[in-house]
């Protein structure tokens, strides 16, 4: 939990070695399927996937290693709310190290957008949404809540190894205290769907508008970590200090055995990542 944030830095946390090694393809896929690239599209962001991926290889790999290397470290102790932020900050830091590095590759992209692939953009957000309803948004509240409950003891299990039912109590105990709101979260989410896809139409077919369109990409990032709306931002701010005290007071509550468990576990995480950093 404490360390749940830097898995997000690594992408999929499973099969690391074999899932980074085939990632260009794996983002071009994942990408086509959002936007439908075009005969003309397909060798240029293929190039620029490729490119990116051996930069993010070559600088920003071993610094994942170092940051899990010293989250080991400090697994056997006893954390703070304050640390367990601190990681996150560090985790969206290194997100945002990124971003900026594909930004000139998304500015040239941008433009070649055609109105046809924007609405099929439009359409596979609308499929996503209906996913996230299915995920978060169940009708019965008893089973939102119990589909809460199960994410949480899983996501703590992948890290600890196997809770006891005194341990899956205690959560259950606490989540009901958390202000998560998957319909808040929702709204804004599609809210975000809606500025994306208008930055999209603003700029399709503008080859002149370099510097506007790369001010518009850093914007949609600036509101991914922070919303324009005064009303979601406040209730962002009070859900991520909840996890912060939630993170920190479920690593506090482990056992030895749980937080060695942790312990290999990054480490199998950061021998992945020196190797492919070796590989390169």
């Amino acid at each position: 939990m404490i360390i749940a944030v830097l898995c997000a830095a690594l992408g999929a946390c499973s099969a690391l070695r074999i899932g980074y090694s085939q990632a260009p393809d794996l983002a071009y896929w994942w990408l086509d399927g959002y936007v439908d690239f075009n005969s003309d599209q397909t060798p240029r962001v293929r190039e620029a996937l490729k490119q990116w991926f051996a930069w993010h290889r070559r600088t920003q790999l071993p610094d994942y290693a170092a940051q899990l290397a010293r989250a080991q470290a400090e697994l056997a102790a006893d954390t703070t709310p304050a640390r367990a932020c601190e990681w996150q900050g560090e985790v969206i830091k290194r997100a945002r190290t990124a971003w900026e590095r594909a930004l000139p590759a998304a500015a040239e992209l941008v433009p070649t957008l055609t109105p046809q692939q924007i609405q099929h953009l439009e359409r596979r957000y609308a499929k996503a949404n209906d996913e996230f309803r299915d995920d978060f948004l169940q009708p019965d509240l008893r089973k939102r809540a119990e589909r809460t409950l199960k994410r949480t003891i899983e996501r703590a299990e992948t890290f600890y190894g196997k809770l006891t039912d005194a341990e899956r109590a205690r959560i259950a105990d606490t989540l009901p205290r958390s202000p998560f709101d998957p319909e808040a979260w929702f709204a804004e989410r599609q809210m975000r769907q809606q500025s994306t896809l208008a930055m999209l139409r603003q700029f399709n077919g503008d080859g002149a508008a370099r510097e506007p369109l790369l001010a518009a990409l850093r914007g949609q990032a600036d509101q991914m970590e922070r919303s324009p709306r005064e009303p979601y931002r406040r209730y962002a701010e009070h859900l991520n200090e909840f996890n912060c005290s939630f993170a920190a007071s479920l690593h506090n509550s482990m056992t030895p055995t749980q937080r060695r468990h942790a312990v290999a576990k990054l480490g199998g995480w950061e021998g992945d990542l020196r190797a492919l950093v070796a590989g390169s």
